[in-house]
């Protein structure tokens, strides 16, 4: 698979011809207008396009590395203001990296310093609130406790506000963090004043705690309460706030960490442990009962039942003997298993799956997009409705106690914060639950057509059938046993290559375990095989070849191939001793979910429409067995055709989900408003895809379309309450009708609320 735009590589990929991309960690952002100025200043460099995600602290990049190099991209952050680097992994997901989703140890001691500053702000803060809000408790010079105590909270508890203010108006910019800086320290500037210059220093001062903006003798006021509990409110948010993006993050974590850290690998017939890194594509290793499967292979000998429900969210263990593939990271539950290592590093499925995570949670929505552009104005708007209050407060004759306290209310009331948060936490939550459900959805632009989807248009083969010849049935003539038939033909088969006979050959082993040599084995390419079992020449193949060789079925045999054929079977006779004795039934299996999966894409308002190269008669067959009508069967398409049929649905008006798996797949799979890729399908459908269901059911299917429409409620319903919390409580604030504190409060309440209604999403069930 080709590595998606917006890797977490960290390194540059070519992306298109002449473009490269990089994801930087960004360091020092606050808000989601610290992401706004970054992105404004790397797309004004020749030939970038960038995308700064405030959630996950990354710069998604995309430019031309002859007029661009990473390090001006880096530069150019560090300009703004902030840090930027490169994750340290080349070509995979970094869980190492700092800053990335996977990452420990920096957001660790970013939390616990939070932690700790927040804690010792609450404890000196309490007793401030106390006094300030229960007049009979103040005594004789209380004042100057709580300056004693409100002081450290304001200049240490604050500091990550004021520096980031500073940094910010060093590069001619405002963000969140001056809006609380400001807001803050004009409050503790206020009762510095009135405590030293003022009425309020002296002996036997008391006041009273009012909801709305204070009013009164300017000198005989103090907000040493506001300053400090603002302070602590806008902490408690932040640390809840980041604690919750970790959590947010935590489902892709797991994923990157469900690999193996060392390998049993036998080369030169020895075997030993290495580290991972150290097996290479060809090397043969060991899986012993318990353990997991170190990278993506094929089995060479045993059998065993692996469980892959981390990486597909399916519980049911899947059986696997020589010649099947198995997928790294997943659990052999049962016997030794010797594995041809077939993939590595960042080729293998979970790397790939982690890469399609990593550029889905690094987009951009459009809806998020407005937000974006509204966050970039929003701090110097709010600082000019501030000094606006400020002014015709006074101009309209109110005290200077009236007019301060509501301008510091709007100031710190106005956060664009939750705005930041609404889409990229929802994004977060979503796109890593999906992944450990096994549906990964490759950005957030899909999930608008998720909604708006009316038609889903199915590949037939691999995607409602199982794509693998399977026996269905064994008809034989009067007086010949039906296990002696399999019994034969499944020995004879077993030397064949072709899918038919391989089917056959299973059925026989399955039922008989080991099957009989062959002698004077041959094969006419397409038409049947030949040789001696157990002393016997047996024959399979089609009619026509054998009455080639003088060999014709029965009346009763032709007519029982005639109604499977009709059923959409193939059928093959078998012979032996000069006569037809019997035919074998084989057919692709229509898969057990198909059809309560179809049944769910019309309960959300999808219209099934089956798309296949068999031919009509075989196809309704297939359609009515899994409730598809007959008039939305589309057969005898040619692979590229099936472009063609999407696009004539289009143009009908429908916008169409497109489900396949297979290479002839993938151009339609883009055509498509919405591509659905089975993750047991080809790289090529992977890649063109929208969504790749990862455990290759079309039953998860509709659990992906509901996942992405639950996901695009969630932002639209936090954009919702992040836009209305402002428009109602800024004028609220100018009124004067909140006081400071009840404002800090509240706009640390709605970054909380934000995050907490995207955790929601964690929830979810299929």
């Amino acid at each position: 698979m080709s590595e998606p735009t917006g890797t977490a590589a960290g390194t540059a990929a070519g992306t298109a011809a002449g473009t490269s991309s990089v994801v930087l960690d960004v360091g020092g952002m606050t808000c989601s207008s610290c992401a706004a100025r970054i992105e404004k200043k790397l797309n004004r460099l020749d030939g970038v396009h960038a995308d700064v995600n405030f959630a996950t602290e990354q710069a998604s990049v995309r430019f031309d590395p002859d007029r661009v190099g990473t390090a001006q991209l880096i530069a150019t952050v560090e300009a703004t203001g902030y840090t930027a680097r490169v994750p340290a992994a080349a070509g995979t997901v970094a869980p190492g990296s700092p800053g990335s989703p996977g990452s420990l140890e920096p957001e660790d001691t970013e939390l616990s310093d939070l932690r700790h500053r927040l804690l010792v702000s609450a404890v000196l803060t309490l007793p401030v609130l106390v006094l300030a809000m229960v007049s009979p408790w103040q005594f004789d010079n209380w004042q100057w406790l709580s300056l004693t105590l409100a002081a450290p909270v304001v200049v240490w508890g604050g500091r990550p506000f004021h520096v980031a203010t500073w940094t910010n108006l060093r590069h001619r910019a405002a963000t969140m963090d001056t809006l609380i800086s400001l807001g803050t320290l004009a409050a503790f500037g206020w009762s510095l004043y009135a405590l030293f210059w003022g009425e309020a220093g002296m002996p036997g001062m008391r006041m009273r705690f009012e909801l709305t903006s204070a009013s009164g003798d300017g000198s005989a006021q103090i907000y040493l309460e506001v300053a400090s509990a603002v302070i602590v409110f806008l902490l408690a948010g932040r640390y809840l706030e980041l604690r919750a993006k970790r959590r947010s993050g935590a489902a892709l974590k797991a994923l990157l960490d469900l690999g193996a850290k060392d390998v049993a690998v036998i080369r030169d017939g020895i075997e030993s442990r290495v580290p991972i890194d150290d097996l290479r594509v060809e090397d043969t290793f060991v899986v012993r009962p318990g353990e997991k499967v170190a990278t993506d292979g094929i089995v060479v000998e045993g059998s065993s039942a692996v469980d892959e429900s981390l990486l597909t969210g399916e519980p049911v263990p899947v059986e696997v003997r020589p010649g099947d593939s198995v997928t790294g990271a997943t659990i052999n539950a049962g016997g030794r298993l010797l594995v041809r290592a077939t993939r590595v590093g960042a080729d293998t499925r979970l790397a790939q799956i982690a890469r399609l995570v990593v550029a889905a949670q690094a987009g951009k929505a459009p809806v998020q997009r407005l937000a974006d552009r509204i966050s970039a104005v929003f701090v110097p708007i709010v600082l000019l409705i501030a000094l606006g209050t400020l002014i015709i407060t006074l101009a309209v004759g109110d005290d200077p106690v009236h007019a301060f306290t509501a301008a510091v209310a709007v100031l710190i009331i106005a956060c664009p914060c939750a705005l930041g948060l609404a889409t990229p936490t929802a994004l977060l939550v979503g796109t890593g639950r999906g992944a450990q459900l096994g549906i990964l959805i490759k950005g957030p632009q899909v999930l608008e057509n998720t909604r708006r989807a009316d038609t889903a248009v199915l590949d037939k083969t691999g995607t409602v059938t199982t794509g693998r010849m399977t026996l269905n049935d064994v008809r034989t003539v009067a007086g010949v046993d039906p296990d002696e038939l399999l019994r034969l033909a499944g020995a004879l088969e077993a030397a064949s290559e072709h899918p038919i006979g391989a089917a056959i050959a299973a059925a026989a082993r399955e039922r008989f375990g080991a099957l009989a040599p062959v002698d004077g084995f041959a094969n006419a390419a397409g038409l049947g095989v030949s040789g001696t079992v157990a002393g016997r020449r047996v024959a399979v193949g089609r009619a026509s070849w054998l009455a080639e060789r003088g060999l014709t079925p029965v009346a009763e045999l032709d007519d029982a191939a005639s109604a499977a054929e009709g059923e959409a079977n193939t059928v093959v006779f078998v012979a032996w001793d000069g006569a037809v004795r019997g035919l074998c039934v084989v057919g692709d299996a229509v898969r057990a979910t198909s059809a309560d999966a179809i049944a769910e894409l019309r309960t959300l308002g999808l219209r099934p429409v089956l798309l296949t190269g068999d031919n009509r008669a075989a196809a309704v067959v297939i359609a009515r067995s899994v409730g598809i009508d007959e008039s939305d069967v589309i057969a005898g398409v040619l692979p590229e055709g099936k472009v063609d049929a999407v696009r004539e649905l289009q143009d009908s008006g429908r916008v169409v989900a497109m489900i396949g798996d297979g290479v002839n797949d993938a151009a339609a799979l883009a055509q498509a408003d919405l591509g659905l890729a089975m993750g047991t399908g080809t790289d090529a459908a992977i890649e063109a895809a929208d969504l790749t269901l990862v455990r290759g059911d079309l039953s998860a299917a509709p659990d992906a379309i509901r996942l992405s429409r639950r996901t695009l409620r969630t932002i639209k319903g936090n954009l919702f309450w992040a836009f209305a919390y402002n428009v109602v409580l800024i004028p609220v604030a100018a009124a004067g009708l909140l006081s400071p504190l009840i404002a800090g409060a509240a706009m640390a309440f709605s970054s909380v609320f934000v995050v907490t209604n995207s955790l929601r999403l964690r929830r979810f069930r299929p």
